[in-house]
């Protein structure tokens, strides 16, 4: 069995983050699921891999650019593998441990300066601890983080391989 080459590998990927967007869509506007400021962030996360994923597919990248995409997609699925890792803690405490719910994101911008909307996301609220879906026995952010970590894998594996 012959390994498909770099380029429909990285296509590959960025088509699995568009149906995970889609996905992600669906859950929103067609059952109703809104996400809380992590889910929003675990989605930036996801199109940024996709991004990464589209730009080394278009380029095909030789040399120190396999470098390049192979970092700029493991930082990027650390970034949302460290979202969604938080996520699916706060959803693994006891209700007595959840904290607070805390203002929306909306609210957010419009009332903080971006640092503090940041460190208040982070930290996560109660809202974040709801689990309102799930497949498998996994919730959302749990199937993001399951994601995010084997996309990051694959990106690093791929454009590192040898070209053939």
């Amino acid at each position: 069995m012959t390994i498909p080459g770099q380029r429909a590998v990285n296509f590959g990927g960025f088509l699995v983050c568009a149906a995970l967007m889609g996905f992600a869509l669906y859950a929103q506007y067609g059952l109703a699921l809104d996400p809380c400021p992590l889910c929003v962030l675990q989605r930036v996360a996801v199109i940024a891999l996709g991004l990464v994923f589209l730009a080394a597919a278009i380029h095909g990248p030789a040399g120190w650019g396999r470098y390049v995409y192979a970092g700029s997609a493991i930082v990027v699925a650390a970034a949302g593998a460290s979202v969604a890792g938080r996520h699916t803690w706060l959803q693994s405490l006891p209700e007595d441990k959840v904290p607070a719910c805390g203002p929306g994101l909306d609210y957010m911008l419009e009332s903080f300066p971006l640092r503090k909307v940041v460190e208040m996301v982070f930290t996560g609220s109660g809202e974040c601890a709801k689990i309102s879906w799930q497949f498998l026995g996994l919730s959302m952010p749990a199937w993001v983080l399951a994601w995010v970590l084997l996309l990051g894998a694959l990106a690093a594996w791929n454009n590192l391989r040898t070209r053939q």
